[in-house]
């Protein structure tokens, strides 16, 4: 690692770190927000809609800002990367947007209108959350293949595309658990044994094809001493996956005892498997064709953007951890008035 970073390196990978990071909590925070959305689908109740719906009530749009910081850093401080990234993935950015809109207008029009016409923003809030994680899991897949054209490129990213759909999922059934109790809360646990497997065929994909498909993350992962270094990551994501399922064999518990440790065990499990690409990946930012050193902007503008995002950064993250201990506890009927 020393010989690839040097001394006059610091401000490329710092916003990579920086990138890195709002991307993970992006996934995490807003992760959990589309599983909820995903998951209404199977609610025919609208009590029961309304109170997952209630759940990420304060806390879904503000998720999407971390999307915003990721997007923003990687354009003014990688713009050749933004170029080659946003150029190949034209058409699934434009299918997240999509659905990202229609999840946003459809949250707050199915508590304005009329009975007779909720069931149709229902089916818009389920749509757009699934179009939206489907359009994020697929730009992952292409990304991880250095996007290569071709039918097998657009099989990979359909795959990725509906396994990301599972593991937000997961992560949202997590949630819930966490925030509802009752009936909801039951069902909760059912929606994450299921999504679980999904989310582990997921993982398996992507541990195994990116290897398979690019020699150098091979060498990386299995040479000596480098293999034993990686080892504990799987390790411990297995161990992770595995105390999950027992956990959810036994929730809910008397007093609602650990019904956040779900919710903590799958972001440990994201943080692992974030860890693993971004190992697998470095020092480039766009797999096998763009280092990071390459595609930074001049040190001079570099510097300038590193003093708004030290302006920004703990604004966000204080407005974040506020929001969350304001309405923290369990969810409540959503109310308009």
């Amino acid at each position: 690692m020393h010989d690839i970073i040097t001394s006059g390196d610091w401000l490329p990978y710092t916003f990579v770190f920086l990138m890195g990071l709002s991307m993970l909590i992006y996934g995490i925070l807003d992760g959990y927000d589309l599983g909820v959305g995903i998951l209404s689908i199977f609610v025919p109740e609208d009590n029961l809609k309304d109170r997952m719906i209630a759940s990420i009530g304060p806390f879904w749009d503000a998720n999407e800002t971390w999307l915003v910081l990721g997007v923003g850093l990687l354009l003014v401080a990688f713009p050749m990367a933004h170029g080659i990234i946003l150029s190949n993935l034209y058409l699934p950015v434009a299918l997240m947007l999509i659905g990202l809109i229609f999840r946003g207008v459809a949250f707050d029009f199915r508590a304005k209108t009329s009975d007779r016409h909720k069931h149709y923003w229902n089916i818009a809030f389920f749509g757009g959350s699934a179009l939206a994680a489907f359009a994020q899991g697929y730009m992952l897949g292409s990304y991880i293949i250095g996007f290569a054209g071709g039918l097998s490129g657009i099989l990979f990213g359909i795959l990725t595309g509906f396994c990301l759909m599972g593991g937000y999922a997961l992560i949202g059934a997590a949630w819930l658990i966490m925030k509802t109790e009752g009936v909801l809360q039951k069902r909760a646990v059912y929606w994450a044994r299921r999504a679980l497997w999904v989310g582990v065929a997921g993982i398996l994909l992507v541990s195994i094809s990116t290897p398979l498909l690019s020699p150098a993350i091979f060498d990386k992962w299995f040479s000596v001493p480098e293999i034993f270094m990686l080892a504990p990551i799987p390790l411990m994501t297995a161990g992770l996956l595995i105390f999950l399922e027992i956990l959810l064999q036994r929730l809910p518990k008397e007093n609602d005892r650990h019904c956040w440790t779900p919710f903590a065990l799958v972001i440990a499990v994201v943080i692992l498997c974030f860890h693993g690409l971004a190992y697998s990946f470095f020092p480039y930012i766009v797999p096998g064709q763009l280092k990071i050193v390459d595609a930074a902007s001049a040190p001079e503008s570099l510097m300038i953007i590193l003093v708004g995002t030290m302006v920004v950064l703990p604004m966000l993250i204080g407005y974040t951890a506020f929001a969350y201990k304001v309405f923290w506890g369990k969810a409540e009927d959503l109310h308009y008035h």
